[in-house]
């Protein structure tokens, strides 16, 4: 006799559903954190992340006003809605960080990041990837007889598309900025 084929939790009418109904769904979040740019600034903040076990899924960091001093750091983070909360009012209580803004529930925002991909390929596989790399926008900035690296900028979504492409074209390395994002509008 063959065993059930029940997966755990698959439905919520199952009586084998063992998700707690009170839990809530982690939810992913892109802050913006401006900050003075001085030395220890950025092992503070990411200190703060270690230290209570959540986890930086993007992070950016670049001056933005030279004579101010001062550098915007885009976190890309997961976490229930109590500990995104949670994770802004810590930052919001550093000494060197002036402001905290959740772009996700701010407004619309825009997300971007840049992307280098390297392809090995001949014949068919080469032409195939020349082919994608143009429906995606994406620029040739190296070529040899063998290979191709590949530039890319657009939302996380976009570059994980074009990767999953490029896996069996021959796709040999990527290397990815992480996301910039600022909120629309004035």
């Amino acid at each position: 006799m063959s065993a059930l084929n029940i997966k755990k939790g698959s439905t919520s009418h199952s009586a084998y559903d063992l998700r707690d109904p009170h839990a809530q769904a982690n939810e992913t979040h892109t802050l913006a954190v401006l900050v003075d740019n001085e030395a220890g600034v950025l092992a503070r903040v990411i200190g703060l992340f270690s230290g209570r076990g959540y986890n930086i899924d993007s992070l950016t960091v670049a001056e933005v006003d030279h004579a101010g001093h001062r550098s915007r750091i885009t976190i890309v983070t997961r976490g229930t809605p109590s500990v995104i909360d949670q994770i802004k009012a810590q930052l919001g209580r550093l000494v060197p960080v002036h402001e905290v803004h959740d772009l996700t529930v701010e407004g619309a925002s825009v997300e971007r990041e840049l992307a280098l991909f390297k392809v090995a390929g001949t014949g068919e596989k080469r032409i195939e990837a020349l082919r994608l790399a143009e429906i995606f926008r994406a620029n040739v900035v190296d070529s040899t007889l063998e290979s191709f690296v590949f530039e890319m900028t657009g939302t996380p979504s976009k570059i994980d598309a074009f990767a999953d492409l490029m896996r069996p074209l021959g796709l040999i390395d990527v290397a990815r900025t992480g996301v910039a994002a600022l909120s629309r509008g004035v």
